[in-house]
């Protein structure tokens, strides 16, 4: 899968930084190194940071614990890294509709996209999924869309939060297509997923961690795909240009960044 390459890619980044670090000073890292994931537990963001854990503590020796910190449309942990002590073990695992969405969209944030990090390594880079509940009477996008517009304002769609790409890009998929659907915040993918098993929302669009084994098993439809191509494990899944909405693509990343202000010692200046 693209995700796990990405994430292979970056392991070996961030041995490399370790590496020059070690020939510099030889004691780091010399305790467990923390990964505060701005999500809570299920969906892009917390996988990625669990797939790297593992492979990373065999790496550097050390304990790498990934710690969630969900909240405030991810502001709870990126506050937490940007006052955290610069020495490179706090690293904050950063999701892209929080690092670029939050500065564009919210007044006052408690830390700086550019002042308070610095990149380590892109971790994954996904495509996400338009995914509705099986009480909908529409069996693909096209469906989908003339069923939402004969039903204005009466359908509810899932987000990860304010200002995450989940949100925005459903804003986006409204403007593209003029259905009228209505905004239902969640602290997270996986109690949103849960709300739309549920029924209580109707749509979901998220990367597919969070929804691919219920389209697997039915208990969601898949209508598209947001990327160029289809998801792997999702094959019968079209993408959007293939179910005539070329004009509707989405991509999410997530990154690892650390605190760098006054950095010593740290993956920010190894890197």
């Amino acid at each position: 899968m693209k995700s796990i390459k990405l994430i292979c890619r970056s392991l070996a980044i961030l041995s490399i930084a370790l590496g020059s670090n070690f020939a510099s000073a030889q004691a780091f890292p010399d305790r467990p190194i923390t990964l505060v994931v701005p999500n809570p537990p299920g969906g892009l963001v917390d996988s990625s940071a669990r797939l790297l854990s593992e492979p990373l503590t065999r790496v550097i020796g050390q304990p790498v614990i990934v710690d969630n910190k969900p909240g405030a449309s991810g502001n709870t942990a990126y506050q937490y890294v940007a006052k955290a002590k610069p020495d490179g073990y706090t690293l904050l695992i950063s999701y892209s509709g929080y690092h670029v969405g939050n500065p564009s969209l919210m007044d006052k944030l408690p830390w700086d996209p550019i002042k308070d990090f610095s990149p380590v390594a892109l971790l994954t880079v996904s495509t996400n999924v338009i995914a509705v509940h099986p009480s909908i009477p529409a069996n693909n996008l096209k469906e989908f869309i003339a069923y939402a517009k004969a039903n204005p304002g009466k359908l509810n769609y899932a987000s990860q939060g304010n200002g995450s790409v989940s949100h925005i890009g459903t804003e986006i998929f409204k403007q593209n297509t003029g259905v009228d659907i209505v905004h239902v915040p969640y602290k997270g993918s996986g109690p949103a997923v849960q709300d739309v098993l549920a029924g209580q929302v109707q749509l979901f669009i998220t990367t597919p961690p969070s929804v691919m084994q219920h389209v697997q098993s039915d208990k969601l439809k898949g209508l598209a795909v947001t990327g160029k191509n289809r998801h792997p494990g999702m094959p019968n899944v079209p993408t959007a240009a293939e179910a005539s909405l070329p004009s509707f693509q989405l991509e999410s990343w997530v990154s690892s960044l650390c605190a760098s202000r006054n950095a010593s010692t740290s993956y920010c200046q190894a890197n």
